[in-house]
């Protein structure tokens, strides 16, 4: 059985404002998100956030580590994690967020050292050939708190 979509709260119909910005379904669809530990996926977003319309931005680390509320190693690692995926470009102060290509071979994909993988009675559903140790949870759980403090609502 297929659940109909509709509408569930009119008044807050999301528009596109000026200064809007897009998330890739593909970084879903395409496994490049599964290839991210949460602290990779939480800089992704918020580069996405930030990008101009050619996906650049020219944000320092201080703000960044302000913004995820991260150490300068963990910024390191997940910039890192970001260019060996071949999401993002970086030549200190700039970013350029990427279009996306084919997805990296899951040989390439990065494991969390300190996620255990999810148990499979709490892990939602993902798609096949995800990589072990991934932590979706954990990913969802970093991106909200992300997204709260870009919002203002943290």
């Amino acid at each position: 059985m297929t659940t109909a979509k509709r509408v569930l709260c009119e008044q807050r119909l999301r528009h596109i404002p000026a200064q809007f910005s897009w998330i890739d379904q593909r970084l879903v669809f395409e496994g490049h998100l599964a290839r991210c530990d949460a602290h990779a996926a939480a800089l992704y977003l918020l580069l996405v956030i930030v990008a101009d319309a050619q996906g650049l931005s020219y944000w320092g680390d201080a703000r960044v580590m302000r913004m995820l509320s991260t150490t300068n190693a963990r910024l390191a690692r997940a910039r890192e994690d970001l260019l060996r995926l071949g999401l993002i470009a970086y030549e200190r102060p700039l970013y350029q967020v990427l279009a996306l290509d084919a997805p990296a071979p899951l040989s390439q994909a990065p494991v969390a050292a300190s996620s255990p993988p999810p148990s499979s009675a709490t892990a939602a559903p993902v798609a096949s050939g995800t990589p072990p140790g991934v932590d979706h949870e954990a990913i969802r759980a970093r991106l909200a708190q992300v997204r709260a403090r870009l919002t203002g609502s943290a």
